[in-house]
C-alpha cells in the first residue's frame, strides 16, 4: 500500500540579529529575510539583552556583532553555549581581527564573518552552522594562525581597558583593587608584550590586535 502521508511541514531558520547600527540591522534583517528558509524572529541593539531574547524567541542561529552598547557579542556568545546551547552562534563583524577569532571560537561561537562579503555568502553560513559546521572567513583563519595566542594574561588585559581615557595610575588601582605598584607592573609586562613604548600605545596594539 503506497504511503500518503504527506511529508513533515517545512520550518524556516529562525534566526536572532545583534547589531548597534539600525540601519544596518535592518537591512540584514530584510536580505535575510528573502531567503525561502531564513526567518529573522528577533532583533536587538545592544549586547546586554542578547541572552534574554535568545531565551524568550529561541531562535537557532544568533548573528551577533562584537562591539555592542552594554555587552560585548563575545561575552554574550560564551553565555549563550552553557544557557542556550541548541542556538548556534555566528559572529558577524566589521573587525576582522585574529584575536577576536580566537576568542570567539573559544567562547563556543560556530562561526565568524566580516560585514563586508556578500549576503549570500550569509545565508549560506547560516544555513552551514545550523547543519553542525564551523564556519571561519578564511583570510581572517589564515591570519589567526599567523599572529598566535594572545600573549597577555587576563589581569593586564584588565589594567590595559581600565587605563583607557586617561585614567591615572590610582584610579586603575581603585577600580581594580590593586595595588599602585601592582598596576604599574601589569602595565609594564603588556608594554613589553606589545612591543610598544607606553600604555596608550599597548593599548591600542592591543585592540587592534582583538585581544581585549
Amino acid at each position: 500500500m503506497t504511503d500518503t502521508t504527506p511529508p513533515p511541514p517545512h520550518h524556516p531558520i529562525r534566526v536572532l540579529l545583534a547589531e548597534d547600527q539600525g540601519m544596518m540591522r535592518g537591512a540584514l534583517a530584510l536580505l535575510l529575510g528573502m531567503e525561502e528558509d531564513i526567518e529573522v524572529v528577533a532583533q536587538v541593539a545592544t549586547g546586554d539583552v542578547i541572552v534574554d531574547a535568545v531565551l524568550e524567541h529561541r531562535p537557532d542561529v544568533a548573528l551577533l556583532d562584537i562591539e555592542l552598547p552594554g555587552r560585548s557579542g563575545l561575552d554574550a556568545a560564551a553565555e549563550l553555549h552553557e544557557r542556550a546551547p541548541g542556538c548556534r552562534v555566528l559572529i558577524l563583524t566589521t573587525f576582522g581581527r585574529p584575536g577576536y577569532l580566537r576568542r570567539a571560537l573559544e567562547a563556543g561561537a560556530a562561526g565568524f564573518l566580516v560585514k563586508d562579503g556578500p549576503v549570500e555568502e550569509l545565508a549560506g553560513a547560516v544555513r552551514r552552522v545550523l547543519a553542525g559546521e564551523t564556519v571561519v572567513d578564511p583570510a581572517l583563519a589564515t591570519a589567526a594562525l599567523s599572529a598566535g595566542p594572545n600573549p597577555l594574561t587576563p589581569r593586564e588585559c584588565d589594567v590595559l581597558r581600565a587605563s583607557a581615557d586617561g585614567a591615572t595610575v590610582a584610579d586603575i588601582a581603585a577600580a581594580l583593587h590593586l595595588s599602585e605598584s601592582t598596576v604599574r607592573n601589569y602595565l609594564s609586562a603588556a608594554i613589553g608584550k606589545t612591543a610598544t613604548r607606553n600604555r596608550t600605545e599597548a593599548l591600542r596594539e592591543a585592540r587592534s590586535q582583538g585581544w581585549l
